[in-house]
């Protein structure tokens, strides 16, 4: 089942979705429209959505659109911005983030592992 990407695309946006990280972990993925590296980053957060059901709401930041917004979560998170970037934030704290090359699926797949846990299973 496919899960589209959430925009953020105002401060407003932001400050909604950390939030809501305090019920439900979120992943952020900071994208550069004109960058390469970017464009590859991207293709592994849309094969992650669209091959499973990640534990976690799933955001997107274009920055070239959004430059305020990228700020906003620098300045909220304490994460140095870079693009492309993602931040698995719960209860308004990142507890992992990668960037550039390390953007990948599997990075994040097992980054879910480590940090999220299953859901428990009615009996």
């Amino acid at each position: 089942m496919h899960h589209p990407l959430k925009e953020l695309a105002t401060v407003a946006d932001v400050n909604a979705a950390l939030t809501g990280s305090a019920f439900r972990p979120i992943l952020i993925f900071k994208h550069s429209t004109t960058c390469g590296t970017s464009a590859m980053a991207h293709e592994e957060v849309d094969d992650l959505v669209a091959d499973s059901t990640p534990p976690v709401d799933v955001f997107l930041v274009r920055i070239q659109g959004a430059r305020d917004v990228s700020r906003a979560i620098t300045d909220r998170l304490g994460i140095r911005h870079e693009s492309p970037q993602v931040l698995l934030v719960s209860a308004g704290r990142v507890l992992w983030h990668a960037s550039h090359f390390r953007v990948t699926a599997r990075a994040i797949t097992a980054a879910l592992a480590q940090h999220v846990p299953e859901p428990q299973l009615s009996r």
